[in-house]
């Protein structure tokens, strides 16, 4: 499978915002996240990190925290 476990990092810890993302879209002024189910979350954050062989996103917070 291709999807992707997103944390965000707050305070030097990770924690788990949303697991099996499928995609990621860029908004105007936040990322769309979408998993296999078709769940989706709007997060106002900025892409960190990319972990392709651990299978992880990680995100940091640009402003107020995930709707």
């Amino acid at each position: 499978m291709c999807e992707a476990n997103v944390y965000m990092e707050k305070d030097g810890e990770l924690e788990v915002l949303m697991e099996n993302v499928a995609s990621i879209t860029p908004l105007e002024d936040r990322l769309l996240l979408v998993d296999l189910f078709g769940e989706q979350k709007r997060v106002k954050a900025e892409l960190k990190e990319l972990r392709l062989l651990d299978h992880k996103v990680i995100l940091a917070p640009t402003e107020a925290p995930t709707e």
